[in-house]
């Protein structure tokens, strides 16, 4: 276990329950941030494309045709 953690795990013991709760959702409010910036990364990367602009350009290829619930 990390010294990080270790702390965290005091500070919460020191907590009343409620305060503890709240230590709890910040942090799974920081692990849901880490994730969007990841994302955030990944959609505005510079870079070219190639797998995705050759998919989009196969899709405006294919015939237009309404939504089949029973092909999905």
């Amino acid at each position: 276990m990390s010294i990080a953690t270790e702390e965290i795990i005091r500070v919460c013991e020191a907590l009343p329950p409620e305060k503890q709760t709240e230590v709890v959702d910040f942090a799974r409010f920081l692990l849901a941030r880490q994730d969007d910036e990841r994302w955030e990364q990944l959609l505005f990367y510079p870079g070219p494309r190639p797998k995705l602009e050759a998919f989009l350009r196969e899709s405006a290829a294919e015939p237009d045709e309404p939504l089949d619930p029973q092909r999905l």
